[in-house]
């Protein structure tokens, strides 16, 4: 099978996000990535829950763990009679995507997809957690591919020699970027990266896929922003997001709404890429997560405040439509309250991710 993966950076093949074989799921650790390069080795599919849960995969990642943990499901229940292995798979599908209760809805389309093609693969007397890795497979090759078309209409909107600011990890959307910067001769946009604390995704990830990918990147503190927007030449503020609402609201990484604010103040456009969520109509329907406070006292393991001071921590903020200048999709661009113009009555639900 074709992959969509090729000639990307290490981190975006698929064998380097979540990959199950030899009866378990191997998940890159970007925790320590690239200081490390360490895999979580998972031989049950409670084990992956608790590794997404723990943050050893972010972004997209938890996607492909998913369906990764529903084939180390299926390879579970392997010689048990159908109906036990349904059972089995079932409650297997409901618990994985609820790993991470923000993108619970999304992780359900994955885990569905993958459930079918157990089920079918068991009642035609087939290797279950075979078929359910190829369909991971074209799931990613699908993903992959939508993401590449919204790379195209993200380069339009950056002038060659031109400034890209990111935030977070946008992981497939970060890749492909740079893939479509080079194919049409902007090689020479420069890309700046906030930190994203607490777990630096944007120093670790984002600025290592891009060095991969040949562009030239800086990374910056996350104070730094607005700052940098004002003496570095920045014409575009790009991320990408955990939901999109249908209202326009941007669910994504803590600091998001803050950068959206100084970009809006120095005339700089945010463009959001991904798909429009139709089961979330507005940030209401969105649960924020929040996640240990311990971690934002401390930098990567070395901690910064004293005994006895609090710490807060919000997984994800919400940025307003009226921040957002486009959503990027792999249709073009819509305005923040045009989303319903995205979907088609033949959209399938493995497309919407």
């Amino acid at each position: 099978m074709e992959r969509a993966d090729k000639d990307l950076a290490f981190m975006l093949r698929y064998e380097n996000v979540a990959w199950f074989t030899d009866g378990a799921v191997k998940i890159l650790d970007r925790r320590i990535y690239p200081a490390k390069t360490q895999f979580v080795v998972c031989r049950s599919y409670p084990e992956v829950i608790t590794a997404l849960r723990e943050m050893v995969t972010q972004s997209t990642g938890p996607y492909t763990a998913a369906g990764a943990a529903m084939a180390l499901a299926a390879f579970e229940c392997r010689g048990q009679t159908k109906e036990k292995q349904a059972q089995f798979l079932i409650k297997a599908a409901a618990e994985i995507s609820n790993a991470r209760p923000t993108t619970a809805k999304r992780m359900a389309i994955i885990t569905n997809e993958c459930l079918r093609a157990a089920l079918d693969a068991i009642e035609s007397e087939k290797d279950a957690s075979e078929a359910v890795n190829e369909r991971l497979i074209q799931l990613n090759n699908i993903r992959y591919n939508k993401v590449y078309k919204m790379a195209q209409y993200l380069c339009d909107k950056i002038p060659s020699g031109g400034g890209v600011m990111t935030q977070c990890f946008g992981e497939t959307i970060v890749g492909q970027m740079c893939r479509v910067l080079k194919e049409t001769n902007k090689s020479d946009v420069k890309i700046f990266c906030p930190e994203t604390r607490p777990y630096f995704q944007g120093a670790r990830l984002t600025a290592t896929v891009c060095l991969d990918m040949g562009m030239d990147v800086t990374v910056i503190s996350d104070n730094m922003p607005a700052c940098v927007m004002k003496k570095e030449n920045i014409n575009v503020f790009t991320s990408a997001a955990d939901a999109i609402c249908m209202d326009g609201s941007v669910i994504n990484k803590i600091g998001t709404y803050q950068i959206a604010i100084a970009a809006k103040y120095h005339n700089i456009p945010y463009y959001v890429t991904g798909a429009p969520d139709k089961m979330h109509l507005s940030a209401n329907d969105v649960e924020i997560e929040l996640r240990d406070p311990e971690f934002t006292l401390q930098a990567m393991g070395v901690r910064t405040a004293a005994k006895g001071v609090r710490g807060y921590y919000p997984a994800f903020d919400i940025t307003p439509p009226e921040l957002v200048s486009g959503v990027v999709t792999n249709k073009g661009v819509f305005a923040p309250n045009h989303l319903n113009e995205y979907f088609s009555d033949n959209d399938k639900p493995e497309l919407i991710i």
